[in-house]
């Protein structure tokens, strides 16, 4: 272990985006400890606080561990916390609210843990700086508490605002793509600097603001603050030095990104978000119906998260959709095509089964990653597939 790694982290992320996360940590230098369904615990310095709430493309937020013990009553929640240097964080006149979750363990009440939890933490630090009431109004240090299977684990959020909002997308469509979950579907699409990525259901263009951020090298929060960097313990230095260091990492690249759309007020306010992440250079926007895509002479992949869902209002439609989408799209082999969905059958009714399929999260909502990267076209279906395609 790194001598220097004196600190535990805590960084959370959708499910189904862990390994993504872990790899993405492992390449800022940390070591991991642990993975689990939605978040990956590691070792680092005092400034991977600022290195990774900077840098990291797929959490959602990074917390300090604080701690982890078991806890089946509350009596074992309250030593547990009490037991914890919270001192070492939080000021007497700080604030501390408390949220947390409970997930198959015996404490399911999470009103009441959270109750405990505070106590706990006023008595420890109560004890330490000798006083008895706190006013709570300097910095906000966000406690969380996330016990499963009967281990609690105690940390403090140095995010504030989650990590997805990078700050270019003040306003999204109508079930909007998670900036995080784009940027995975970015990376598992393997981008290549040489070949065009097109999103033809650009909606506010996420998939290709976060692609060409992704090989442009470009932090995905350089353009915005945390709640860390108002935290007495943490030197103004760290923050300076890691924006420098990825602002010294950006790198130029011929990548182009293609964004489209059917509706013109989509392709407005991708616009506006591509200006404000400046990343206009890389990406074209333009209005078209990604039914009438017609293949160009060059190297392309295809990754979108076509309407589902909330965004059409019928079952048919969806169907419709996806039935000329596979029409369409068995017109522009070799290109390689990702395609996110929730709707279980979507396969049957694009017309051809995927090379591989990837479980991700929308949020709460389970999708399919379809993944077409064979290269071939779709002469070889089977006459019961023409069948579900027409």
């Amino acid at each position: 272990m790194n001598d220097n790694f004196k600190y535990e982290y805590v960084a959370t992320c959708l499910f189904g985006l862990e390994s993504l996360l872990g790899d993405e940590i492992t390449a800022l230098g940390y070591e991991k400890v642990e993975t689990i369904d939605g978040r990956v615990t590691f070792r680092g310095d005092l400034a991977a606080i600022a290195r990774c709430n900077i840098n990291l493309r797929f959490a959602e937020r990074l917390f300090i561990k604080m701690g982890s013990f078991k806890a089946e009553t509350f009596a074992e929640l309250f030593d547990g916390v009490n037991a914890l240097p919270w001192e070492n964080w939080i000021a007497q006149d700080d604030a501390f609210p408390v949220k947390g979750h409970s997930i198959k363990s015996a404490l399911t009440s999470i009103p009441d843990c959270q109750s405990i939890v505070k106590k706990a933490i006023v008595n420890r630090l109560s004890a330490e700086y000798d006083i008895t009431w706190f006013k709570e109004e300097g910095v906000k240090y966000q406690v969380e508490f996330f016990i499963l299977r009967n281990v609690a684990t105690l940390m403090i959020d140095t995010s504030g605002v989650a990590l997805h909002k990078r700050g270019y997308r003040p306003v999204a469509g109508v079930a909007p793509l998670r900036e995080t979950l784009a940027a995975a579907m970015v990376k598992i699409s393997r981008p290549r600097d040489e070949v065009l990525l097109w999103d033809p259901f650009c909606g506010s263009g996420t998939i290709a603001i976060e692609a060409a951020m992704m090989m442009t090298n470009t932090a995905p929060g350089l353009g915005r603050e945390f709640a860390a960097e108002e935290f007495y313990d943490l030197p103004e230095k760290i923050w300076t030095d890691a924006r420098e260091e990825a602002m010294s990492l950006k790198r130029d690249t011929p990548f182009e990104v293609y964004a489209s759309d059917i509706d013109p007020k989509m392709v407005d306010l991708a616009r506006a978000n591509i200006h404000r992440a400046d990343m206009g250079g890389h990406i074209k926007c333009f209005v078209r119906d990604a039914v009438d895509i017609v293949k160009a002479d060059r190297r392309a992949t295809i990754v979108c998260n076509p309407p589902y869902g909330e965004r059409l209002s019928t079952d048919s439609e969806v169907a419709e959709l996806y039935r000329n989408m596979g029409k369409c799209f068995s017109n522009l082999a070799p290109w390689q095509i990702y395609i996110l969905s929730s709707v279980p059958d979507f396969e049957r009714l694009y017309g051809k089964r995927a090379d591989k399929v990837r479980t991700l999260y929308n949020g709460m909502i389970k999708c399919g990653f379809y993944q077409y990267f064979k290269n071939e076209d779709f002469k070889g279906r089977r006459n019961s597939d023409r069948h579900n395609v027409h």
